[in-house]
């Protein structure tokens, strides 16, 4: 099965489980959107909100020295945003109207992080090209003429 199509269909199945999670983006660490359940709000801008946050957050675990970074929660008057880690590269973010059960919604978007995360790790990394090699050096075959000096022909007239 297509990896795009696993991750639709988990994105998917999880607003199916969970109708308290109003959408949800799969994006890459750097803010590139790879699938997205998410209507009523611009995935992309959401996408690199999340990538600008886990690289807020990945620092703030590093200086504190407690672990790489798994997860980041938002609370806000009406719901939750949620950012986790999916694999070595991808984030899920959901986001969610109040709920009562949070532990659940985590433990469930944990779950689909994982496996999103995992189809996308086992998919083959791009190879890097090689860069090119410099073009060898070819010598010249003809010479350019000399320039001769250069002799002026008009003068600005005199200002009165």
């Amino acid at each position: 099965m297509n990896v795009d199509t696993i991750v639709d269909s988990e994105l998917l199945r999880l607003r199916r489980r969970r109708p308290e999670v109003a959408g949800a983006v799969l994006s890459g660490t750097d803010g590139m959107v790879i699938g997205s359940d998410l209507p009523g709000t611009d995935a992309l801008h959401l996408a690199a909100l999340a990538a600008a946050g886990y690289g807020v957050a990945s620092r703030v675990a590093a200086t504190a020295r407690r672990g790489a970074f798994r997860e980041a929660v938002v609370r806000t008057a009406t719901g939750t945003v949620v950012t986790y880690q999916a694999g070595r590269d991808a984030l899920l973010t959901l986001v969610a109207d109040s709920t009562d059960d949070l532990e659940g919604l985590h433990a469930e978007a944990r779950a689909v992080a994982d496996r999103a995360g995992s189809a996308l790790d086992a998919r083959p990394r791009p190879t890097t090209l090689e860069p090119a090699a410099p073009p060898a050096y070819h010598a010249p075959t003809t010479t350019l003429p000399r320039r001769t000096a250069h002799r002026t022909t008009w003068r600005r007239p005199p200002i009165r």
